[in-house]
């Protein structure tokens, strides 16, 4: 029984003690449903849902609680709703661990918006305007030309940005190693699946999206963006928030904005912001707020061995 209490004792303040970098769920983890029991379990996460209703003239929480899916999957919907979701799981979180704070954060492609509030960089209401502007720009752009992408599993990937380069398309994500998303005109993604696997590679997956996220056919939609950063006031984050675009921290408002506007059309280099988490900053734990484990699975596959946690609702509450 002793040696039992010890072992409990050392579990526990191991976990407390581990350096905790906060991870923030990207657009196609929504789920009908998401938030709904941390809404009703913990008063911060309610007050983050009520907030965005107040924020958007609308009722987001109804939308990403009952649905239907077919309107929370839409891009103008589900980015704010998964931003939300997110940043209520958070809430939840820190109302649970008061006083915890993340050695470091990031976000997949959307989720660097909740990182970024998360670092106090501006603030949760700020957070929802730019999120709903963003998604209703680039759901625009995706009516402008039909896009895909394609997830390719194994593979050089300096033979996979070759080939992108060859058929006029662009890597739209870094995930991990072994894992690289293509993005462009729909039958050009097709062709360069082709080419990869003659070439190779062990399977190219075209996905079913809404159209070529991270591509340069995303391009007005970053330029349309730039003036709405521009507009929101900023200020340094509290802790380093790495940046999709460049796999770096960065501190001066301007350039963070910069990278905002280069994100939307640029490439994701996930693999490398998980990386410098862990190498530059001495991220232990890595804990995901949001809908799904994308993430987590994700990291798994970079860190071998690091520490992994997941809120996407109240179950994630109960070890916390």
């Amino acid at each position: 029984m002793i040696r039992h209490i010890r072992r409990q004792i050392v579990i526990c303040e191991r976990k407390t003690t581990l350096k905790t970098a906060f991870l923030f769920s990207g657009q196609g983890a929504q789920t009908v449903g998401m938030g709904k029991d941390l809404y009703e379990a913990s008063p911060a996460a309610k007050s983050v849902f009520d907030r965005a209703d107040a924020v958007l003239g609308r009722s987001l929480s109804e939308l990403c609680f009952e649905g239907p899916e077919s309107d929370l999957t839409a891009t103008a919907n589900c980015q704010p709703a998964i931003y939300t979701t997110s940043m209520a799981c958070l809430a939840a979180w820190l109302e649970r661990n008061p006083g915890e704070e993340a050695v470091a954060a990031g976000g997949l492609s959307l989720g660097e918006y909740a990182a970024f509030a998360s670092a106090g960089t501006f603030t949760f209401e700020d957070g929802l305007k730019l999120v709903a502007k963003r998604a209703a720009l680039m759901d625009a752009a995706c009516h402008e030309a039909e896009g895909g992408m394609a997830a390719i599993i194994g593979g050089d990937p300096a033979v996979i940005a070759g080939v992108c380069e060859e058929c006029g398309i662009d890597v739209a994500n870094y995930n991990s190693p072994g894992q690289i998303v293509i993005s462009g005109v729909k039958d050009l993604v097709l062709k360069a699946c082709g080419i990869l696997k003659e070439r190779g590679v062990k399977r190219a997956l075209p996905l079913n999206v809404a159209g070529a996220f991270h591509s340069r056919m995303m391009a007005s939609a970053g330029a349309a963006l730039a003036p709405v950063l521009d507009a929101t006031p900023m200020n340094a984050p509290k802790f380093p928030v790495l940046q999709n675009f460049t796999g770096e921290p960065e501190s001066d408002p301007a350039k963070i904005r910069a990278n905002l506007v280069s994100q939307v059309a640029g490439s994701v280099r996930w693999d490398t912001c998980v990386r410098v988490m862990a190498e530059r900053f001495g991220a232990e734990r890595f804990v995901e707020f949001g809908p799904g484990t994308v993430l987590t699975g994700l990291v798994r596959k970079i860190l071998p061995g690091a520490a992994l946690h997941n809120v996407s609702g109240a179950d994630g509450l109960a070890d916390a």
